[in-house]
């Protein structure tokens, strides 16, 4: 089978990675792919978003089976387009309707449907420029910290915790009067602040069956010691020491099945990923988010993982035999280290040329995944803020975050930074 790979990040390089081992791949594409995809396929050069570009290319392509890394294109709808257009059906397109995607896509819908369905999640309530002063009411009368979140997708950036009710008077406000967001915090969901410990989960559906696939830890801040600004990930661990079989089980029950369950119930349209972002609150689980695609940098954990032939799982998810697949993964720990450009998360260059020395580094251990790079005259450079992605595996969390760090002494471009402590409330 051929098949195209949307996306160009860490993620779509773990994916193909994944994909590139199964028996049932033949060609693999890549749109717009990166320097590592070039390794595992053939980069095309098609927006993620280009819908007409995608449905040429599958054509001429005899592209079986589409597989959809970032959210933008879910939440624009490209499984519709791909759905509803006579030319394309026979084509499997792996990720959720416009209309399931809106579980990432509207941070109002996505608590909608959790009240819905009785799945724990923060209390909250939900502001627009025709209520503002009852917003702003309403926060001065929140219990500290406070949550705002930009109702539409944001980059990863449309949340603010505030301390103190002027902070979110004044995030309120440049949410909504300022469009600090444009359209996506023309509506502002206000959130009880949880306190506890952030995980994920990831499954796959296909809107009434599931199969957890895996969870992972990852590190959002820029500083060690969870320190600084949100960053999209400076790393990621799987699997988590405190998730075991009675959380997991939590998780399921009140989580995984009512979410399934939802679809099922309101017919939503859902052959993908779901990523459950979870605060563990004292051993309780509940969503804080819903992604309607894998993780960024989780996915550079959970692939390694997963020994499942990824394309007959995809396969049989979109064909109704997942109730007959048995998830098998590696019995090892997974640790990924982010390497990212000088000045990031703020503003940073383009363009440094990057060097890899294999440093000893076992290759059966460890794997690179590239995330913001290119292919130039001069060799591979930087292209983004977060760079490469280095997995590693390792008998304890303490050998595979080691084992990554060190193959890290091999890597430099100008400006590299990384951070030495992921995993380390677990070494």
């Amino acid at each position: 089978m051929n098949i195209l790979v949307i996306g160009s990040g860490g993620r779509e390089h773990a994916l193909a990675w994944k994909l590139r081992q199964s028996t049932n791949c033949d060609k693999l594409y890549i749109a717009p792919g990166n320097a590592g995809t070039a390794s595992c396929g053939i980069n095309v050069k098609i927006g993620v978003n280009d819908f007409a570009a995608q449905k040429q290319f599958c054509l001429s392509n005899e592209i079986g089976l589409v597989i959809v890394g970032p959210e933008e294109p879910l939440v624009k709808g490209i499984y519709d387009y791909f759905t509803n257009d006579p030319a394309l059906q026979h084509i499997k397109v792996f990720g959720p309707s416009a209309e399931g995607a809106q579980l990432e896509g509207s941070k109002a819908f996505s608590k909608k449907f959790m009240q819905r369905h009785n799945i724990p999640t923060a209390a909250y309530a939900e502001f627009t420029a025709d209520n503002f002063e009852e917003g702003k009411k309403y926060l001065r009368q929140h219990s500290l910290p406070i949550v705002l979140k930009a109702d539409g997708l944001a980059a990863g950036k449309g949340v603010v915790i505030s301390q103190t009710h002027a902070e979110a008077l004044e995030a309120f406000e440049e949410m909504i009067v300022n469009k600090q967001f444009g359209d996506a915090s023309a509506k502002v969901v206000v959130e009880e602040f949880l306190q506890g410990i952030e995980v994920s989960v990831f499954a796959i559906t296909n809107g009434s069956q599931y199969k957890i696939i895996g969870h992972a830890k990852d590190y959002k801040r820029i500083g060690e010691g969870d320190t600084g600004l949100n960053t999209g990930g400076m790393g990621c661990v799987s699997p988590v020491p405190f998730m075991d079989a009675a959380f997991m089980q939590k998780v399921e029950q009140t989580i995984v099945a009512p979410t399934i369950n939802g679809f099922k119930q309101e017919a939503i349209t859902y052959k993908g990923f779901v990523f459950f972002g979870l605060m563990n609150v004292a051993g309780t689980p509940y969503v804080i988010e819903y992604n309607c695609r894998m993780g960024d940098p989780e996915t550079e954990v959970v692939m390694p993982l997963l020994q499942n032939d990824l394309v007959t799982l995809l396969l049989d998810t979109c064909d109704g035999r997942l109730d007959q697949v048995a998830i098998t993964t590696d019995s090892r720990y997974c640790a990924t280290v982010m390497a990212v450009s000088g000045g990031y998360p703020g503003d940073y260059e383009k363009g440094k040329k990057i060097t890899i020395n294999a440093n000893g580094t076992d290759p059966e251990q460890t794997i690179v995944f590239h995330a913001g790079t290119t292919e130039t005259e001069k060799g591979v450079v930087t292209n983004g803020g977060r760079v490469l992605a280095v997995s590693s595996y390792g008998a304890t969390m303490s050998e595979a975050v080691a084992a990554s760090r060190k193959a890290l002494e091999g890597i430099d471009f100008e400006g590299i930074y990384y951070r030495k402590d992921i995993g380390f409330e677990f070494e």
